[in-house]
């Protein structure tokens, strides 16, 4: 781990969307997505991140304008690589667009998004995103065929997924957290900003938050579980300075 304040501050997105979940389970409007983002607002987060899945399982059309209007913070809007979720950017305009692949029948993101394979159906949302403004971004496997896609396809910034690093052990996980670093590094030495999210926790971020290159972590899921202990602030001041610590 590197002494605190040798690297460049570390940006957290904290991920609303399982507020939202879980407002849904029973409909109604409690708890508000809304309320949490300027919780987060308040105690120190960088940006808030809200997925829009095609099912509308979490958060919904009408929460995006909401989270907006009620934070000045930047909205990273997770979206699958859809004509109607095009259109939707389009019309709110979020500072991010994150790229995400998206099967109804999975509980979660649970892969990167096949950068690689997908270039002539990337190109033209990655462009016309751009084009309105929108800072795009791919959620990729840490490997070098993705970084290398995402440069094809001129994505500012791409998000490595982190999974197969949180629930691996021992030596399996050092070997995950070299290949994360090792394409943060690929990333940023050909000018993209690389982040990285999905999984993480106060017992394995700081690792991953001590790679030099990484400029931004996204956290959702397991602040959100810590919150029903400890309260949505304090569970996110507590994940800012595991963070700053490692930096």
């Amino acid at each position: 781990m590197t002494q605190a304040g040798t690297l460049r501050p570390l940006r957290l997105g904290v991920n609303i969307d399982h507020v939202a979940t879980i407002r849904n389970a029973r409909g109604g409007e409690h708890p508000d997505p809304v309320r949490a983002a300027e919780i987060v607002a308040s105690v120190g987060a960088d940006g808030i991140t809200a997925h829009l899945r095609e099912d509308r399982r979490h958060i919904r059309d009408e929460d995006i304008a909401r989270i907006q209007a009620a934070t000045s913070l930047p909205l990273n809007f997770e979206m699958a690589a859809t004509e109607e979720m095009v259109a939707i950017a389009l019309r709110h305009k979020p500072h991010a667009a994150c790229i995400v692949p998206e099967r109804r029948e999975e509980r979660t993101t649970e892969g990167g998004l096949d950068a690689a394979g997908q270039h002539n159906r990337l190109a033209p949302i990655v462009a016309r995103l751009s084009d309105a403004g929108i800072r795009v971004s791919l959620f990729i496997a840490p490997e070098p065929r993705q970084i290398e896609a995402a440069i094809k396809l001129g994505a500012p910034v791409v998000e490595l997924h982190t999974g197969e690093y949180a629930h691996a052990i021992g030596e399996a996980q050092a070997v995950e957290l070299k290949r994360i670093a090792d394409m943060a590094a690929l990333a940023a030495v050909n000018g993209i900003e690389p982040h990285a999210g999905h999984g993480l926790t106060f017992e394995n971020v700081q690792p991953i938050a001590a790679i030099p290159q990484l400029a931004e972590l996204n956290i959702g899921h397991y602040l959100i579980g810590e919150a029903i202990f400890t309260g949505l602030g304090a569970a996110v001041r507590h994940m800012r300075a595991l963070m700053d610590e490692a930096r």
